[in-house]
């Protein structure tokens, strides 16, 4: 699924992005709303890991 099949699917998407990153909450997933630079600079925030880290997770999982 790419990027743009995630924003189409938000609410379904939810879900899946808590079960792989858990320490996402609604609240955090409301802001995101879909955006993937706002995900990627909220899993750098808490998992504590590059933007590059981060980018690659959230592609890998898309």
């Amino acid at each position: 699924m790419n990027w743009e099949q995630v924003r189409g699917n938000w609410e379904k998407a939810k879900g899946e992005l808590k079960v792989q990153w858990s320490k996402l909450t609604d609240d955090d997933l409301t802001r995101i709303n879909g955006e993937r630079d706002k995900l990627v600079g909220r899993l750098q925030e808490l998992y504590g890991i590059t933007k590059e880290e981060a980018e690659k997770q959230v592609d890998a999982h898309s």
